[in-house]
């Protein structure tokens, strides 16, 4: 059963590292929430490892940047391991081929900036559709239209075989009070036409085995029973934990929180109701990270 908490302090003794989400967590895709960033400058204080796992499509280090200057504060973590990053590996490795048809916007195209962790890189390069030996998504052109959009050229694709590489798993994301779809929808429509997708973001392993290796960097070696995962996706954050099986602390007031009737707390009927109806338990939940 999810045990109902109110606040991070109540059960973070029990863990050396935390890989914590960031969008509807630490930040609402605008500026930083507070009462996250003073929780996670805590626990850093007391000897514990903060991991930010995201699904963004960027690199790192963009998302250091964006960090910056949505005003999370430096030192409320430690390490960043993104979805973006773990999709670049398999893309340099050949995983959709040499040429690819790219579905992004401007700001996405440091998705196909060198990394070097990988030997022997293919060289990528973007071509039209028609030219294509798969397809690199890092979100749609238009986060605000229909991905249905997508459905003629994902056709034409799906017949030619083209593999999907999907660079955030996420289905929608919260940016202030606008609601955006993420690269996951439009791998979901991929894959409900019979294509083939690939994902490496949360709840996939790929991601988590880059956090794992991004906190040995550090030289903190921590076993699942020490690490806690924080998240408002039950289908990402949540599944993603239950699947490498560590803890998860849920934060209803992020996507959920409509359907958990979160105030400053999730209402519990509402909160069992929500997760009975979706078949995801966390260990625990409260209505902010704080």
């Amino acid at each position: 059963m999810t045990q109902l908490i109110q606040s991070l302090s109540e059960i973070s003794a029990r863990y050396d590292a935390l890989f914590v989400d960031l969008w509807g967590c630490v930040h609402d895709g605008v500026k930083a929430i507070p009462s996250a960033v003073s929780a996670l400058q805590a626990y850093r204080r007391s000897g514990g490892t903060v991991v930010l796992v995201t699904n963004s499509p960027q690199p790192r280090v963009n998302v250091e940047k964006q960090l910056a200057r949505f005003g999370v504060a430096e030192d409320a973590w430690d390490t960043i391991a993104t979805s973006g990053d773990a999709a670049r590996a398999a893309m340099f490795t050949g995983a959709v081929g040499e040429k690819v048809w790219f579905v992004g916007q401007p700001h996405d195209q440091g998705f196909f900036h060198p990394l070097q962790v990988v030997e022997d890189p293919v060289e990528i390069t973007q071509v039209p559709l028609d030219d294509a030996q798969g397809i690199v998504c890092c979100g749609p052109e238009d986060p605000h239209a229909d991905p249905e959009h997508y459905r003629p050229q994902f056709l034409l694709a799906k017949q030619r075989g083209l593999k999907l590489l999907c660079a955030n798993p996420d289905i929608v994301v919260d940016r202030g009070g606008a609601r955006e779809w993420c690269a996951g929808a439009l791998a979901r429509l991929y894959t409900e036409m019979g294509g083939e997708s690939l994902y490496f973001g949360k709840p996939h392993p790929p991601i988590y085995d880059l956090a794992r290796r991004r906190l040995a960097a550090l030289g903190r070696e921590v076993e699942s029973a020490g690490i806690l995962a924080i998240g408002d996706g039950v289908h990402t954050d949540i599944a993603g934990a239950v699947g490498e099986d560590v803890d998860s602390l849920f934060i209803t007031g992020g996507l959920a929180a409509a359907e958990t009737r979160t105030t400053d707390q999730p209402e519990p009927d509402a909160l069992t109701a929500y997760l009975a109806a979706e078949g995801v338990y966390p260990s625990f939940a409260m209505g902010f990270l704080r």
